[in-house]
């Protein structure tokens, strides 16, 4: 199982991996840990991360980067429409009356989805993840804005689904933080003490999010978390970009915003000049050659000048600490810490008043970039069988409060189910009364604090709900649920039918004390109610709505008696009988808002692994064109250099004369050829450089060979030479096989020495008259018809019984009794001694695998 982390951002992506040695952020091709979320779509293929960044220039209309946004809204949502003006790229509306990304794609004009868009990204980051963990990769945590609403999460779960990843949760970005930050600290309150509160401020290119986070050994609780999602880092660049613009209008009279090439150069070099000025203080020159119309302009710009335009901006980053401070109920002086991440939190004016706020120094303990992937990676890793992670308990919030609306043939109804900042993930039940199908509206019960124009999450029908077998409503409940994801949804829906006791058999009675007997005052049931409230519904009487421990149960009170006083059978004393009861699956029709149907999300991912083979195929086609081009080069180079003594004049100037066409031809129609074409190309060229190659390596290589053949000769003459002159070491060798061993020697030198004379009498532009694997060959027999004759070992020489005797001492189990006790081989009482190395030591103990 894999384990990837990754932090899907609006300018830049990272991915994070767990290994043996912990989390670590792996980089790309470019052996850079930070991916550009950019997709670029040319004629042939498209180009994802940096690839694609060093095309917003060259290909701008095309070129698609800032798209993060998008997820979950309307063509027709006021946001989408007040970026259209800003982008270089043209946006168009789905079908489905989502928004699209209209670009040239194989000369075709195509509409992507933003779920498409952000699919490719993903596949990029998971090509990087498996690149590095060297293995397929499929489930991974990926992280999204805490203020991201159901639709936008809805859709980063699409997009992973389309580029075939796993999604075990999707994290939010300042909860990934907090995991990073306290899964290491050792020094956490225990659980039952006090906890240790955090403050964890995350300003990035293109939101503000503040969270206040409670750690306790082992856990970590989200306390509250506010949000500002028009402050990042692309508004302190906006602000550079519109005074370079107006200054370059009266400097230069030019209309910057006119062309998109030219806006784009500003926009890159006025982030650079952001970055430059948090580190210094002084005049920063801003330089752009051949800017517009082969016009060079100049600008300079001080940090004291660009705090000054950015006073509305800096402004606005106190009121989201105010109000995660109101939300959790906390003073400042409660707060231990007050951790900073995020690219922009590097703005000294944003994190001086962060500091002011709290009036304390900000802790940058984490790596601001990279602390979201590896939080990230980290919940992977808990989640994942494969790795044993110490346990660390997680619980987020509800981030907006979510009301429930229904509406039956008789009645309407509405309840907050989830309050804001509630634990999450989080489930639960209600109860209703109903004798026919009836449907749930979900939805954000405070707009004003939505990013987000529609409050609707959606609509959920429960079908198939009959009344009692008496014709009284049936008892219905349902279980609502926002999961790991931030998602709500009506998980499940069953009927309670009620069965007849057997004959003979007492009903039994329930404990009064039992949590759905806990009724609310008004209806004489046990108080400490959060809601209730008196509804009549037609056929069933008055009905009572009240919360009680985060569940909602709705409850029947009796008819009222023929006096107008209603009855108060119900109260806490008496005891109702036990009813048997069965329960019965009801199915649930899902109406969500901007929801993908599994039919287009099949559609997305086939032609998801389309543009994959075809960005292969593109792939392939470049490396066999750029072989063609390196071959050239390479060879043109040598021809002039170490290959000229290995080529005649006349062939030189015909395969460089060949060169020089190939050259041309790859520049104007070789530009955009079939692979195939590029191989038969660089096989042609090769059918006349081969030859020359090959004579340099032969030529290279031969005295190698030659002197580990002549090395071999040297050492069998010298064994036979010893063999004659009877030498000890060798006389127990057969005379035949020394005399096969003596000729085998005499004619590997004859052969080596008329092949080497043969060679030096040949040209080197030549073919050589013996190659360096004829060579190879020939030491390889020699070896082979020698070694076996001459490293025959000498023959055991056996020793006669009687000095066996005297070198062994006694045999057949007699005992020396000439040995004395204190003789070296025996003990002081005669037994034997374990021996000993040379030292006088026992030796030591081996451990054997």
């Amino acid at each position: 199982m894999s384990v990837v982390g990754i932090d899907v951002g609006f300018q830049s992506c990272y991915v994070a991996v767990a290994r043996a040695g912990g989390i670590e952020t792996v980089a790309n091709e470019y052996s850079d840990r930070s991916t550009p979320a950019c997709v670029s779509f040319g004629p042939r293929n498209r180009s994802v991360g940096a690839a694609a960044k060093g095309q917003v220039v060259t290909n701008c209309k095309n070129t698609v980067q800032g798209f993060k946004r998008f997820h979950g809204r309307a063509f027709l949502d006021p946001y989408v429409q007040s970026a259209k003006s800003s982008l270089v790229y043209d946006l168009a509306q789905m079908p489905s009356g989502m928004t699209g990304i209209k670009v040239m794609y194989m000369e075709e004009e195509k509409v992507f989805s933003i779920e498409q868009v952000t699919a490719m990204l993903l596949t990029k980051l998971k090509e990087t993840a498996e690149t590095a963990m060297k293995k397929p990769v499929a489930d991974c945590v990926i992280s999204v804005p805490s203020f991201y609403t159901d639709a936008e999460r809805r859709s980063v779960i699409d997009a992973a689904q389309i580029a075939g990843l796993n999604c075990l949760r999707l994290m939010n970005d300042t909860t990934a933080v907090t995991l990073a930050y306290g899964i290491y600290k050792q020094d956490l309150p225990a659980p039952e003490e006090k906890p240790r509160n955090v403050v964890f401020v995350d300003l990035g290119h293109s939101g503000y999010q503040v969270s206040v986070c409670a750690f306790n050994k082992g856990k970590l609780k989200m306390l509250a978390s506010a949000f500002d999602a028009e402050l990042g880092g692309k508004d302190f660049d906006e602000v550079l970009v519109n005074h370079f613009c107006e200054e370059f209008r009266k400097k230069y009279k030019l209309d910057v915003k006119t062309k998109p090439r030219a806006l784009v150069r500003l926009y890159q070099e006025c982030e650079k000049l952001k970055k430059l000025m948090s580190a210094n203080s002084s005049d920063l020159p801003l330089n752009i050659e051949c800017f517009m119309n082969d016009i060079d302009v100049t600008g300079k710009l001080n940090r004291g000048h660009f705090e000054e335009m950015c006073a509305g901006l800096l402004a606005k980053v106190e009121a989201p600490l105010h109000s995660v401070m109101e939300q959790a109920k906390l003073k400042k002086e409660d707060i231990y810490a007050v951790e900073i991440v995020g690219g922009a939190s590097r703005i000294p004016a944003v994190k001086e008043r962060v500091s002011k706020f709290f009036g304390k120094e900000l802790s940058t303990t984490l790596n601001a970039d990279e602390a979201v992937a590896r939080g990230c990676a980290l919940q992977c890793a808990i989640l994942s069988p494969a790795f044993k992670v110490r346990e660390f308990s997680i619980t987020d919030v509800v981030h907006y409060p979510i009301s429930l609306k229904w509406n039956s043939a008789a009645e309407e109804g509405d309840c907050e189910v989830f309050p804001r900042n509630h634990a999450a993930p989080f489930s639960k039940v209600l109860t209703f009364y109903r004798r026919e199908p009836f449907s749930l509206e979900a939805y954000y019960n405070n707009p004003k604090e939505l990013p987000y124009p529609d409050p609707t999450i959606g609509q959920f029908m429960v079908q198939k709900v009959v009344p009692q077998a008496n014709g009284e409503s049936s008892k219905v409940k349902v279980k609502v649920r926002v999961n790991v994801h931030g998602v709500f949804s009506v998980s499940s829906a069953s009927l309670v039918e009620l069965l007849k006791p057997n004959e003979g058999e007492e009903p039994m009675e329930t404990d009064p004390a039992g949590k759905e007997e806990e009724v609310c005052v008004h209806c004489f049931r046990t108080a400490g109610c959060f809601l209730c409230v008196r509804i009549h519904d037609k056929g069933m009487g008055p009905v009572h709505i009240y919360l009680k421990r985060s569940i909602c149960f709705f409850k029947f009170l009796s008819q009222t008696s023929e006096d107008g006083k209603q009855e108060k059978n119900h109260a806490p004393s008496a005891k109702k009988p036990k009813v048997k009861t069965k329960t019965v699956e009801l199915p649930i029709e899902n109406s969500l808002r901007w929801q993908l149907t599994n039919d287009l999300v099949n559609l997305f991912m086939e032609n998801e692994g389309k543009m994959i083979m075809q960005d292969k195929l593109e792939k392939e086609r470049n490396d066999a064109k750029n072989n063609v081009e390196e071959y050239v080069y390479e060879m043109r180079d040598k021809l002039h250099g170490v290959l000229e003594k290995f080529v005649s004049e006349s062939d030189r100037d015909t395969f460089a004369l060949r060169l020089e066409d190939t050259e041309n031809w790859l520049y104007d129609d070789g530009e955009d050829q079939q692979k195939q074409v590029y191989i038969d190309k660089l096989a042609e060229l090769k059918k006349l450089g081969q030859p020359i190659q090959e004579r340099y390596i032969e030529a290279e290589e031969r005295p190698k060979a030659f002197d580990e053949l002549g090395r071999h000769i040297q050492q069998y003459m010298k064994i036979v030479e010893a063999y004659k002159t009877k030498e000890e070491q060798y006389e127990h060798l057969d005379e035949l096989e020394m005399l096969k061993v003596d000729k085998q020697v005499n004619d590997a030198m004859i052969w080596m020495n008329s092949k080497m004379n043969a060679q030096s009498k040949q040209n080197l532009t030549q073919e050589p008259a013996v190659k360096v694997q004829e060579i190879q060959a020939k030491t390889k027999e020699l070896y082979s018809a020698c070694n076996p004759i001459v490293s025959k070992p000498k023959p055991k020489v056996e020793i006669p019984k009687d000095e066996k005797e005297e070198q062994n001492g006694p045999i057949n189990g007699q005992e020396d009794t000439d040995a004395q006790p204190g003789s070296p081989e025996k003990g002081a009482a005669g037994s034997t001694v374990a021996p000993e190395s040379a030292e006088g030591n026992k030796l030591p103990e081996m451990d054997i695998d």
